[in-house]
């Protein structure tokens, strides 16, 4: 008999465990947590009397009594780290530092009138994306440190996942659009103003907030469509979209699909952007006659290089040992991925 499909689901009240159970296909899966526990039952072994129905958390416990929702996952990917606390207290440090500095940015950018031209609506975007990116991070994995708890509810495991993923594709854009600042004015200077004017700027930066968003909403609401019906603990140190799709005991085509192709896409076409405009650039550079010239126009353009780098070398040489199947161990794996964000 088919016990996959057709499920009844009930909520009793318990306080006291936090295991998980999950038994052969034909006995009741048990999932456990510290608040309550779902049961799954067969039809046949269901109460004829007093039914009730996936409430508050079981609502995401079952969906059209086919796809199991567990309650939520346990992000394990800094519980076996060695030296965790030095590197949280980095992390802390960074986060600081960041807050500060982004805030001090947009502060200043908005203050002061003449900032506001179309260089530094782009480096003001920059800061906003930066701030929201590492505030949906480093927070929880500093909470996950300090009061080890590293249980996520499966609906806040979504969110963190939708505004990781968001914000990270919207600061590889945003570094790809002040390389488009970059190319202008220096291919281009005399006709700067007329070609990046601060209208065009906006609704460049609009268009790819619009279109990053949309982007990543289609990607995650697809995780709605696994079932975690084995192992609930995700091998990373936030709720990655990866290391949780691989948890799902159905088909996970189209999230691998998508992971692969937005991968791809959001990381390496504008990281190929920016290789062209400094392709451009240089060209440009060398065939100025004086070298004083090239000096200088090089020299505006080394901020946005050390930023390049920061972001895309620790992504590249993940990228790069994956490509290569070279071997690399998970803690480092962590580190140098949350070094990116």
């Amino acid at each position: 008999m088919d016990y996959s499909l057709d499920l009844y689901t009930y909520r009793v009240s318990c306080t006291s465990y936090t295991k998980l159970h999950i038994p052969t296909p034909k006995q009741s899966t048990l999932l456990w947590n510290i608040h309550s526990w779902t049961e799954v039952i067969p039809r046949e072994n269901r109460p004829q009397g007093g039914r009730k129905r996936s409430m508050q958390g079981s609502k995401s416990s079952t969906r059209n009594d086919s796809l199991i929702h567990p309650p939520g996952f346990y992000i394990i990917g800094l519980s076996s780290m060695p030296y965790t606390s030095v590197y949280v207290v980095f992390l802390t440090v960074i986060y600081v530092i960041t807050m500060v500095s982004n805030c001090f940015v947009i502060c200043i950018i908005c203050i002061d009138h003449r900032l506001h031209v179309s260089k530094f609506i782009a480096v003001g975007n920059l800061a906003v994306v930066d701030l929201i990116l590492s505030t949906s991070l480093i927070p929880t994995m500093i909470k996950i440190y300090l009061l080890k708890d590293n249980f996520m509810e499966f609906r806040l495991c979504l969110v963190q996942m939708y505004m990781y993923y968001t914000f990270l594709t919207l600061e590889a854009f945003s570094i790809a659009v002040l390389a488009f600042d970059r190319f202008i004015a220096i291919c281009f200077p005399l006709r700067q103003n007329s070609i990046n004017t601060t209208t065009t700027m906006t609704a460049i930066v609009a268009a790819i907030w619009v279109f990053i968003n949309g982007l990543i909403m289609i990607s995650v609401s697809a995780m709605t469509y696994l079932s975690f019906c084995s192992s609930v603990q995700v091998n990373s140190y936030f709720c990655d979209y990866a290391p949780v799709f691989r948890l799902a005991c159905n088909d996970n085509t189209l999230q691998l699909t998508l992971a692969t192709v937005l991968s791809m896409v959001n990381n390496f076409g504008p990281l190929s952007f920016i290789v062209l405009s400094y392709t451009c650039i240089l060209i440009s550079v060398f065939q100025m006659k004086s070298v004083e010239s090239r000096f200088k126009a090089l020299a505006t353009c080394t901020e946005h290089l050390i930023l390049v780098a920061i972001f895309y070398i620790p992504i590249l040489i993940i990228f790069m040992t994956g490509l290569f199947r070279v071997g690399i161990n998970p803690d480092v794996r962590v580190v140098i991925l949350s070094l990116s964000s």
